[in-house]
């Protein structure tokens, strides 16, 4: 029986995968994605802390869950530049366009460190997926040129509000001049994607290791959460022995992990990853991609 398919990458079994290496021959990629967002005031989409506006269904505004996640972005998304200096890891920024009109400090910031910044549409309180193909273009285009305007370069990498795609989402990223998506959790490695304008790569975003399904929808506690990210730093450590190379991605928004308590536990576990410098590559997702060009051919499905 055949399915409907997307028609994008084919299967490929885990087993018998080229066994490539990352940089100074580590076998694991790491790499943080830092999600910087602006949402709309009583009006759109964003995560709850309490269900239903004003905690029970009631009218916009919805002052305490747009507060809430504005607490990311005033206070939590400096503790954690302050934590990424002090364990030295890099960032991808998956950052909404809207922020550079909101929050330009905090982006000079970034942008001080060198972090990478990548296009995640121009605000959380939309989603792609329900435009038209005209209207989802028109979107990309206005994110991509705001960071071209403020970073003097384009984004690389895209990462869709609410990881909402369409079904021709990877053709217009690639038209658009993107290089990677994050949309595609699928495998545990790089893959290649088909597109009318030529290959897309899929790079691992996780949506295990990520602070909104764990603490939002299943209401881990930052313990666990912490716990989590160790253990599948481990565990992969122990799968790549195998010599078939692995990225992780931890997934981080300010409004959740910026919390004083969780960040707490966070810098446990990002400290358990950093120690283990000398043995894997913690890197950029742009990082991931300029690696994997210079791969050869059919190294990466």
């Amino acid at each position: 029986m055949i399915l409907p398919s997307h028609g994008r990458y084919a299967y490929h079994p885990w087993p018998g995968r080229a066994a490539y290496a990352w940089p100074g021959g580590a076998k694991l990629a790491v790499y943080l994605g830092l999600n910087l967002e602006h949402f709309a005031f009583g009006e759109g989409l964003g995560a709850e802390l309490a269900p239903g506006a004003n905690g029970g269904g009631g009218p916009q505004p919805d002052v305490l869950n747009y507060a809430w996640r504005d607490y990311g972005n005033r206070v939590g998304a400096w503790r954690i530049l302050e934590l990424l200096d002090e364990l030295a890891l890099p960032a991808t920024v998956l950052l909404n366009s809207a922020m550079y009109d909101y929050a330009p400090e905090l982006l000079a910031a970034h942008r001080a460190r060198g972090d990478e910044f990548a296009g995640h549409g121009r605000t959380n309180s939309e989603r792609q997926s329900v435009l038209d193909e005209a209207a989802e273009r028109q979107l990309i285009a206005d994110s991509t040129a705001a960071l071209l305007t403020a970073e003097g370069a384009a984004p690389r990498g895209w990462l869709s509000p609410w990881i909402a795609e369409s079904t021709v989402t990877p053709d217009l990223l690639a038209e658009a001049g993107y290089r990677y998506t994050l949309n595609w959790c699928a495998d545990d490695q790089p893959i290649w994607m088909a597109t009318r304008a030529g290959p897309l790569l899929a790079i691992p975003y996780p949506q295990e290791v990520n602070d909104i399904p764990a603490i939002v929808a299943r209401k881990d506690g930052a313990a666990q959460f912490a716990d989590m990210i160790m253990d599948d730093f481990d565990e992969r450590l122990r799968q790549v022995r195998d010599g078939v190379p692995q990225v992780m991605g931890i997934a981080l928004h300010p409004y959740l992990i910026g919390q004083p308590y969780r960040l707490r536990a966070l810098r446990r576990a990002l400290a358990h990853v950093a120690a283990a410098r000398d043995t894997v590559w913690i890197t950029t997702a742009g990082g991931i991609l300029d690696h994997v060009l210079g791969l050869p051919e059919g190294a990466v499905p």
